[in-house]
């Protein structure tokens, strides 16, 4: 027989902060967190309380009926009811949805605090790509209920053809010049914007190729460096491979 799984003990590891939020608007945000603190049987959850309204900015607001809260305070109020039982995995749904630009900064830090500080398994879920890009550092990608990319982040994108080379220079480019560049097809020199060139290299040309060809042209260069794909790409080149012909 296998190990009996006490569910009871694995709830209390994990925290989840979802749509809705689960909030009451009649009450405070100290009222909030004391009562899912009785849920969860803590013995004396008033400094938790305390540091959990200060970890994620609301000291000041612990005792305003969150009825009147923005939308970007109710977000982190959400992260400290799910941290209230100190969970070890966190799970995220949509947390910065709706949320304002500097709200959007604030909750996207306590995420990666939670994750780094405090060493919490953070399992977030989001169709903002440019977000998940910035903080997560394992992706999954799901189209129709099946995952069609997993791995890391950075190993991901480097896999994606390594994205585009941007090369900054001093100066105007001889029309001559750029008539040999657009000649040499393994450089896959894409458009020119003012003083920056954008390639699209194939496999085995590196960066290091293109600024020494340039600078032999007597080019000089002030940056030079690859971009490479963004999740959004990888999501559309996907989509594109699982439509139907």
């Amino acid at each position: 027989m296998g190990q009996d799984i006490n569910l009871s003990e694995t709830r209390k590891k994990i925290g989840f902060a979802l749509d809705p939020d689960g909030l009451y608007d009649s009450m405070t945000a100290e009222e909030n967190l004391g009562f899912y603190a009785k849920i969860y049987r803590l013995a004396d959850p008033g400094q938790k309380i305390a540091e959990l309204l200060e970890a994620v900015g609301l000291k000041d607001r612990a005792r305003d009926k969150v009825g009147t809260y923005s939308k970007g305070m109710r977000q982190r109020l959400a992260l400290a009811r799910a941290m209230t039982h100190n969970p070890e995995v966190l799970v995220l749904d949509e947390p910065t949805a709706g949320v304002d630009p500097s709200g959007q900064i604030e909750v996207r830090q306590i995420m990666l605090d939670l994750a780094h500080k405090e060493n919490k398994t953070v399992f977030l879920s989001s169709h903002n790509l440019d977000e998940v890009q910035r903080i997560c550092n394992r992706i999954a990608l799901i189209d129709r209920g099946e995952i069609r990319l997993y791995g890391e982040t950075d190993s991901l994108r480097r896999g994606m053809g390594g994205g585009t080379v941007e090369i900054e220079i001093a100066g105007e480019i001889p029309q001559t010049l750029l008539n040999e560049l657009r000649s040499l097809p393994q450089l896959g020199l894409q458009e020119k914007q003012g003083t920056r060139l954008i390639f699209s290299p194939r496999e085995g040309t590196e960066v290091s190729d293109i600024v020494s060809l340039l600078s032999e042209r007597r080019v000089k260069i002030e940056k030079a460096g690859r971009q490479e794909a963004s999740l959004e790409e990888m999501y559309t080149a996907i989509l594109k491979e699982v439509e139907p012909k």
